[in-house]
């Protein structure tokens, strides 16, 4: 099983968050990763964040990193959204 869970924050508050699983043992970390927030965009209904070498850098070292405002084309209403993998397969 892997999961992913986003949280999106506001002036240090929590306003949404969800998790993502996928259990498709044929995808690799980096599909899983991608096809996560191609899901959490959907739900939380965002363009998809630009990945910059800081994010690159920080996913890499802790396995989670935050998206700010600047990692988005659009206009976005919170401070930033945070993805943190919290189960990976064995």
């Amino acid at each position: 099983m892997f999961r992913i869970w986003a949280k999106m924050w506001e002036n240090t508050h929590l306003i949404k968050d969800m998790t993502v699983c996928n259990d498709d043992s044929t995808m690799c970390r980096t599909a899983k990763v991608f096809a996560a927030i191609d899901t959490i965009c959907e739900e939380f209904d965002l363009s998809k964040p630009i990945w910059l070498d800081c994010n690159i850098d920080e996913f890499k070292r802790h396995d989670k990193t935050k998206f700010s405002k600047d990692n988005f084309i659009d206009d976005v209403d919170f401070d930033y959204l945070e993805i943190h993998v919290i189960e990976e397969d064995e």
